[in-house]
């Protein structure tokens, strides 16, 4: 019998295909460069592969947009980036200006990548507003807490709670201005990626079930097969036209991004869903037990897709909607 994997060697699994991303995909488009469906194309054959090697890939690609967007100088060469933007009710990170730069402080949860990461995008509530910085994560004052991260998917993500203690941080480090991370188009353009890492993953949970059907698997099995087949082919084409959106509109002039990338997100999000139900009635237990890859990516698409807001998104949307924004 195989042994399991320990969570220890699940990290450095996801951490050598990270760092092959980093090594492998300099040239991957920018949102809003033309080529954004190629960009999303990436993230969905990444995610397919494995998701918590993907949640890392696109955090670290979005890193490098934002910074671009920003015309920020700090992002160091070959380093390996994460985006640790989670927002807590108890208050999360704050910041003060001190000489020379900024002083942050508290802690930051769902930090994707902590340990594997170079330098990580931080948010931060500043006194004049909402802020971004550029942060290095060997800095004595950066800590993580791996004993926060107890998932089971997207365990190799290892997306523990880290703190901050007095971190300085120099001028040259804080990204755009106040409310520049939120405030900007490619805020929404990144939130449309991060739904191509949820196709990927339906993907992958599909190409599964194709793999371990046997050659006579009964009606009942091929009817969830070619729904979920059905769904996974809308996720594409509701993805693709999102990239097209995004391309022939790259300064939002218009104003669509945040209902496009809300509408997209949505619609993926509940495909995905709906897949997770399908690809697992097509196939029954067998594979969710004794297939330790299957399993794996049943888990991690759950877990992922927990990311998206839910019934908060949705009434976000209808609310443009009612305020005017074009949906047909």
């Amino acid at each position: 019998m195989v042994p399991r994997p320990s969570p220890v060697e699940d990290v450095a699994r996801v951490r050598a295909a990270f760092r092959e991303f980093v090594e492998n995909d300099r040239e991957l488009p920018f949102p809003a460069s033309g080529e954004t469906w190629k960009r999303f194309v990436r993230f969905a054959a990444c995610a397919a592969q494995d998701l918590s090697v993907a949640r890392l890939a696109e955090g670290h690609a979005d890193a490098l947009a934002i910074l671009a967007e920003a015309r920020n100088d700090a992002p160091r060469r070959g380093a390996a980036y994460g985006v640790w933007a989670a927002r807590t009710a108890d208050g999360g990170t704050t910041v003060k200006p001190v000489p020379g730069g900024w002083e942050l402080v508290g802690r930051k949860t769902f930090c994707s990548g902590a340990g594997m990461v170079d330098r990580a995008l931080v948010t931060a509530d500043a006194p004049d507003g909402y802020r971004l910085f550029d942060v290095a994560t060997d800095e004595p004052a950066v800590t993580r807490d791996p004993d926060t991260w107890q998932a089971v998917g997207m365990a190799g993500s290892a997306s523990d709670t880290v703190t901050f203690e007095r971190a300085f941080i120099p001028d040259a480090c804080a990204v755009g201005g106040p409310g520049f991370y939120t405030e900007r188009p490619g805020f929404w353009y990144g939130a449309a990626g991060v739904a191509s890492c949820w196709y990927g993953g339906a993907i992958g949970l599909v190409d599964g079930v194709v793999r371990g059907l046997g050659p006579d698997p009964g009606e009942h099995a091929l009817a969830d097969l070619g729904r979920a087949v059905t769904l996974v082919a809308a996720m594409r084409d509701v993805l693709h036209n999102a990239a097209g959106t995004i391309d022939a509109d790259p300064a939002d002039k218009r104003g669509l991004a945040r209902g496009n990338a809300l509408a997209a997100r949505q619609m993926v999000h509940d495909g995905c869903l709906e897949v997770l139900a399908r690809t697992s009635a097509a196939a029954g237990a067998r594979p969710l037990c004794h297939d330790r890859a299957q399993g794996r990516r049943a888990a991690d698409l759950f877990v992922y897709l927990a990311q998206h807001h839910g019934g908060a998104d949705a009434a976000e949307l209808g609310r443009l909607v009612l305020g005017g924004w074009s949906w047909s």
